[in-house]
Order: structure tokens, then sequence, then C-alpha cells
């Protein structure tokens, strides 16, 4: 099913129209019916012989109304131009095409009405003054079809031409996460909650749980209707009826969406590409107040233009909401003054509301990355026996560079179901094309992540070259070096730490092939201090005593005592520091005592050490905290039994 609507001056016949062609009167109304004027948004449903199918939506032409118009022309794929041919285009005819003009319609049809009052002269005259108009618009080279809704002359030549045209639309995307803007809610009796709107994108079925959005709500689909017809089902392009469980009238208005539960967040921030009306260059400001209309909502708000303030588009802008939105890329708003309501322009949506500025949203460069830019191009080949929707996944990564995205936020920027995106980045992630962060599980283009590498990779090495003595950087000296975020960054060292370009020690991280080495003089600086008398092997020097002259020495010495600390070449213990060779020697010692006589006491200890109780007690809480002693009570003995064997 496809999406008909109308557009046009006041009194020009719309409605007429939609009834002459469906035999529907779209003014459900009373009091529309008793003016004979449209005030709000009226359907009827077209059908032919063969299958093709569409919905009209006949909207209001008087200015006052403009608000309910744009709450419905959202959905317009195929726009039915209405001229009186006895006036012209008026006004309205104008400002109705300019509006559907930046919205979804991809093609038109310009119906002259009320020709059973003209002759063939001033025909001809309205259908010139029409072409003036919609020079540059969607309807700049659709034919014209003269009408009568009295006599009905006409009316079948339109049908015919509006049935080929429905016939050569595209599909709605079928696969795209559900989309319904919310134009009318009511209750009926028995039945409960029911709103209507055009289904965007998507399908729905009966039994599926969406969200209300921008509320969060939870709301059950207990039933479907198109035009009175129930279905189990509704794809894109259809104007449903949807039977809502959980949820009273009070708790929903026209404005709101029913949405895919999983892939739309609301948010007070989009940005979009802003094309303006020529006529309304002159009133753009570059933080201007603006009413925003988005799906079936009208939102307070203030458009942010990215340079000056241009006669003609598109340019980047951003958008700061009063009220919070949901929204999908490639989705098309209108933009009007605050007052007067004049239509200042159209946008299309192009990413979600992020603050640049931020150290990740900067190129490997250091460039600032612009607010809309394209994403490379791909050989259709690569993805070959790929799930749907893979290059569109990997194009969304490649734009968020350096900031990871989960799987609903990449499926939300590239507006597929959740499920399409998961399988996509299944595939990607087996491809070696993305890379998968976790705690949370996040991913990036592999693209992105390599040269993130590759200077990481870059500064590791120069930092060996420069100091080896150090056991590598860490997290923090990484990401100050890559001029990222610490959290990001210690995600993608575990990724490379798992994928084996990386080594870790303890906390620094390192080339896989480097191994820390002292200078001559930090070897002969050590050697000194920790020198080990032959009278007393397993006496320790104080640690503070040690430190300090390291500290005196300069940082390059403190560094390097870091790293035999880290290494296990030197050993703290308690507040003394030992040789690993000490250490070694001296369990060699009490496993030899302790294998021959099972147990024994700290004094006994103290003399197989040859060292007085304030270096023997805390050497042997060391090797109680390494498992290789256990105490119990006032005596220790070898923790693992098979070693006294």
């Amino acid at each position: 099913m496809h999406i008909i609507g109308t557009a046009g001056h006041v009194d020009h016949g719309k409605s007429s129209l939609v009834l002459a062609l469906t035999g529907c009167n779209p003014d459900r109304l009373i009091e529309e019916q008793r003016r004979g004027m449209t005030l709000d948004l009226g359907f009827a449903p077209l059908r032919f012989p063969d299958g093709v199918e569409a919905g009209i939506i006949d909207v209001p032409g008087h200015e006052r109304f403009l608000h309910n118009m744009l709450a419905g022309a959202a959905g317009m794929e195929l726009l039915l131009l209405v001229v009186a041919a006895t006036e012209g285009p008026r006004p309205q005819t104008i400002e109705h095409l300019h509006i559907v003009n930046f919205l979804n319609a991809s093609r038109a049809l310009i119906v002259l009405t009320k020709m059973d009052l003209v002759g063939p002269e001033e025909i001809a005259i309205a259908a010139d003054l029409v072409r003036d108009v919609c020079r540059g618009t969607v309807a700049e080279d659709a034919p014209i079809f003269a009408v009568s809704c009295t006599t009905g002359e006409g009316i079948p030549q339109l049908k015919a031409a509006i049935h080929d045209a429905l016939a050569a639309l595209p599909p709605r995307p079928a696969d795209a996460p559900a989309f319904l803007p919310i134009d009318r809610v009511f209750a009926v009796a028995g039945h409960g909650t029911v709103v209507t709107g055009t289904l965007m994108q998507g399908r729905v079925r009966v039994g599926d749980t969406l969200a209300l959005q921008p509320s969060g709500l939870p709301a059950r689909i207990k039933g479907l209707q198109i035009f009175n017809r129930p279905v189990r089902e509704a794809t894109g392009g259809s104007r449903v009826a949807v039977n809502i469980a959980g949820l009273e009238v009070s708790q929903v208005a026209r404005g709101e969406a029913l949405v895919s539960p999983r892939e739309f967040a609301p948010s007070r921030e989009l940005s979009v590409e802003f094309t303006p009306l020529p006529e309304a260059a002159g009133a753009l400001q570059s933080r201007m107040p603006v009413r925003v209309h988005i799906g079936s909502a009208e939102i307070l708000g203030r458009m942010r233009l990215a340079g000056a303030p241009a006669a003609n588009g598109p340019q980047p802008a951003r958008l700061v909401l009063r009220q919070p939105a949901v929204f999908y890329p490639g989705m098309r708003i209108i933009i009007r003054r605050m007052s007067p309501k004049d239509v200042l322009g159209g946008g299309k949506v192009v990413a979600e509301g992020v603050a640049l500025g931020a150290r990740d949203a900067a190129a490997p460069d250091g460039t600032a990355r612009a607010l809309v830019h394209d994403g490379a191009a791909h050989d259709p080949g690569e993805f070959a026996g790929a799930p749907p929707a893979t290059a569109a996944i990997l194009d969304v990564l490649e734009r968020s560079h350096l900031r990871p995205l989960t799987v609903e936020q990449t499926a939300a920027r590239a507006n597929v179901a959740v499920g399409l995106a998961e399988a996509a980045l299944a595939w990607l992630a087996g491809n070696a094309r993305v890379v998968r962060l976790a705690k949370p599980v996040e991913y990036l283009a592999q693209g992105a992540a390599e040269q993130a590498f590759q200077r990481a990779r870059l500064f590791l090495g120069d930092l060996h070259a420069r100091a080896p003595w150090r056991l590598g950087a860490t997290a923090a000296e990484l990401a100050a070096a890559l001029d990222l975020r610490e959290e990001l960054v210690k995600r993608l060292l575990t990724a490379w730490h798992d994928d084996g370009r990386l080594g870790l020690r303890v906390r620094f991280w390192h080339l896989p092939e480097f191994s820390p080495a002292l200078t001559k003089e930090q070897r002969a600086f050590f050697e000194q201090r920790t020198a080990v008398a032959r009278e007393a092997p397993y006496v320790p020097r104080p640690y503070g005593e040690l430190e300090r002259a390291a500290v005196a020495a300069g940082p390059e010495m403190r560094e390097a005592l870091e790293s035999l600390l880290t290494q296990g070449v030197l050993v703290r213990v308690g507040e003394d520091v030992y040789r690993r060779s000490q250490i070694e020697a001296a369990r060699t010692a009490l496993q030899t005592y302790l294998q021959s006589h099972g147990t024994a006491t700290m004094a006994q200890l103290r003399d197989v050490l040859g060292t007085s109780r304030k270096y023997a007690l805390p050497l042997m809480e060391y090797f109680d905290s390494l498992g290789f002693t256990v105490r119990d009570g006032e005596l220790r003995r070898l923790r693992d039994p098979q070693v006294r064997r």
C-alpha cells in the first residue's frame, strides 16, 4: 500500500476530489460537513481491481489549520496538487507545494478542479500558472488533469494515472524498524484505545509489543485494521488503526509515535541537512527559535546553523528541541518560524545529536570531523554472502570513527531492525571488518581501530627505544598520546592484547617482542645498593633508603626501580627489599628444613635464615601469602604436602 496526499488552497475542491475518486467523504467531523471546509486530516481508501491500493490523506487548506496539514503530510508518497481552474494557484497552493516538496513525495499529479465552470481557455491559463509555481519542485514535470467532481468528467483518466503512478512507486523499507507517527487517538467501546497513523517504515503484527515514544511506555498490539479491514500484519506505507493494550486514551496524544522498542531512543537534539526556501533566507539567524514538524509532532526548539545563513542549501544544522522526539536517519522534517509561522524550509535527519568537539570526534590527524560527512563507498562485491544491510552497518561504524556503538545504536543509525544489525555485525566481526569491544559490548570499524593501533604501536616503539628500562606505558599515558578517552583506550588495549598484538606487565602495556633492559649506569647503581653480604645472605636492604636514592638520582632511575620491582628482580617485603636471588635461596633453605622436620617455630626458622626476628617474620608472612608455607598456631609447615616427598 502507498499513501496519496492532497494539497492546495482552501475551497479548491480537495475533499470533493477524494469523494469522487473513492466514494468516501474524508470530512469525518460534523463541523466540517456543516461548514463545507476541512478542519483536520481526512482519510479514504483507493482500491483498484488488479490489487493496487492506496490510502488518501486529505489535508485542510486553510492557513489557520496548517499545523493539522503538517501532521499528516509526512507520509505522502504521491502528491495530488489540487488547483481550482476558476482561480489558479493561491497562497496555500504554493505553501503546501513547498512543504510536500521537502517531505517524502517522489511523484506528483496536478489536478485542475471545477472544469465545468470555465472554458478551455481558462483551463489553459490555469495550467500555465500552475507550471510556473511548480518549477524546481516535485511537481515540475507532473502531468495535468482537468476534472469536474460534479459531472465526473476527467475522473476516469485521473484514476488511471494514479494507478500507474502507484504501481511505479518503490516499496517502503519493510525490514527497517517500525515507525508509526500517531495522528489520531480515540477509544472504541469494548476494545479500548485505538491510534491511527501512516506506517512510515517497517512492519507491525498483532501480538507485537511496541514502544510509545517519547514516553517509553510499552504498547501491545491487540488488533490492526487498514481502512476498517482487519489484518494480522501491516507493512510500511499502510494507513493503519492500531488497537493497543495497556494504555488509556489519556496517556496517548497526536505527535507521539509507536516504534520498535529497541532501535529508538528519544533525544532533544538532532542534526539535519537544512534546505531553506529562497524567500526565507532573509529571516534565517544562527541560533533562531523555530517550530519543528517531525512525524506528526510540532515541537518548539532552536536551530543552530553550522555556518553563515545561506540562501539555498542544503547546509548542516543542529536542532535543539524543548521536548524529546524519536526519529531515524533520512527522515524528512519541516521547520517554521516561531512567529509569524512561515515555513523556513525543510530538513533531512542525518545523525543523532552527539556533541562534537569531544576528543573522540577528532580524525587520526587531529582535524575536527565535519558535522555531516559522507562515508567511504564500498564495492558491493565486498559483501557477497553477507546478511542484508551489512554495507549500511559498516558505513555507520566508519562514520562513527572512534566512538564505539552498541548493537542498538548501530541499528538505529543504519535504520535497520536490531536482528539484522546483530547478524551483520557477526559477519563483519568474523571477516575482520569490525572490532568487538567488551564491557559493554560495542563495535568499532576495523579501519578506525587499526589507525589507533598503529599510532599506539609507534608511540610504544619510540618509548621502548628512548627508555628501554621502562616496562612500557600505562593506559593513561597511551590515552594522552592518542588524544582519546582513557576508558575507550583501556578497552582497545584489551582487544589488542587478546589478539596478541600487545603485551601487558601488571599495568604497563608494551610491544610483544619488547624486554626491558637497564642501562649500564642503572645496573651499577642497583648492584651497589642491593649488594648481598656473604656473612648475611638473607638480610635485606631498607626499601625507603633505596627509593630515596633512586629519586635523588633522577626520574629515569626511579622508573628503573619500578621496572625491577614489577619484573620481580627486586622483591619488596614489608619495609625492606630483597634481590630475587635472595628470595629463591631462602625458599630453598626453608624447604629443605621443613621437608626434614615437618614443622618449625618462628625461632627455628629465624635460625635457618640466620637473621633476626625483625627480618624473618615479614619474610615468612610473605611466603605464607604466596602459598609456599602455612601457619598452624605457633608452627609453620609447607602448604603442599607433595613437596615433602
